[in-house]
């Protein structure tokens, strides 16, 4: 699952990747550092408390990401 969100501070997209099949639960910043995670837990976790809505031009895409991390963590077969 891979997302890319449009941040009201760079032209750069934050991308958010998380790939079960390949062990990878990252974070790129609109910065570009990033943040590396070693389960899918910690990387939503980690989102929820360093991201608002309010940082990306279209805050309802930020809430459609967090609700689908969300749904993974109930239903990893996603």
């Amino acid at each position: 699952m891979e997302f890319s969100l449009c941040s009201l501070d760079c032209a750069l997209p934050v991308e958010v990747t998380l790939d079960e099949d390949n062990g990878r639960y990252m974070v790129r910043k609109s910065d570009s550092s990033g943040e590396f995670f070693n389960t899918p837990h910690e990387l939503i976790l980690w989102i929820k408390s360093n991201f608002s809505p309010e940082e990306f031009c279209d805050p309802n895409e930020f809430q459609v990401m967090v609700n689908a991390l969300t749904d993974y963590l109930i239903n990893p077969t996603y």
